[in-house]
């Protein structure tokens, strides 16, 4: 028999109606198989209920609702391809800004941390070693960070629209947004420590 028999209701009237005259039921039985027949008629073409083909059908559901799940895990780990200088990092990158690699990180829903930079800032200067090692060490891959030119000779537009989005009034000042949100602004001067506690609390 068929793993995926099926009932077809014309078929098993006739199949069940030779039965009766070839046995000769009694009236009782004959009645118990109208009402057989009449029950099985609302089940046409439908699997029978508690079949091996029933099971398999679920094992099949659930199969394929496991692979798109891991293809949506796949998808989402996939590395974004950026066209900015990568500054440090492997898992977490650091990158030079530029708006098309900013929107595509916001659009994947990465973490991104902005370094208001200025390249005659001495504060700007020795903070970089601090800021580039805390990257480095970074092993998360949901967070991509940005140094963005801000009142120096490198500023661009967009920097500018970027500043003055988060109201940013000095150099060296840090901003993190999460899921659209900003979640943290700090002007003051981190080391190491400082920005790998506050990136990995996030």
């Amino acid at each position: 028999m068929s793993r995926a028999l099926k009932i077809h209701a014309p078929l098993f009237v006739s199949i069940l109606g030779l039965a009766v005259v070839l046995v000769g039921c009694t009236p009782q039985q004959q009645q118990q198989a109208a009402d057989i027949l009449s029950n099985t008629n609302s089940t046409d073409g439908q699997v029978i209920e508690g079949s091996d083909a029933t099971k398999d059908s679920g094992v099949m559901e659930a199969d394929d609702t496991i692979r798109q799940e891991d293809k949506m895990m796949d998808d989402a780990a996939e590395p974004i391809s950026y066209s900015g200088a990568r500054l440090a990092g492997a898992a977490s990158p650091l990158l030079d800004f530029n708006q098309a690699d900013y929107d595509a990180a916001i659009a994947a829903g990465k973490t991104v941390f902005l370094y208001f930079y200025a390249n005659w800032c001495p504060t700007c200067a020795a903070e970089q070693p601090h800021l580039t090692g805390a990257f480095n060490e970074l092993a998360r891959n949901d967070v991509v960070g940005f140094r963005v030119n801000y009142r120096d000779d490198q500023t661009d537009a967009s920097e500018v629209a970027l500043a003055r989005q988060h109201g940013v009034a000095y150099q060296h000042t840090k901003v993190v947004i999460k899921d659209g949100q900003v979640v943290l602004k700090s002007p003051e001067s981190w080391q190491i420590d400082r920005y790998l506690e506050e990136i990995n609390a996030l």
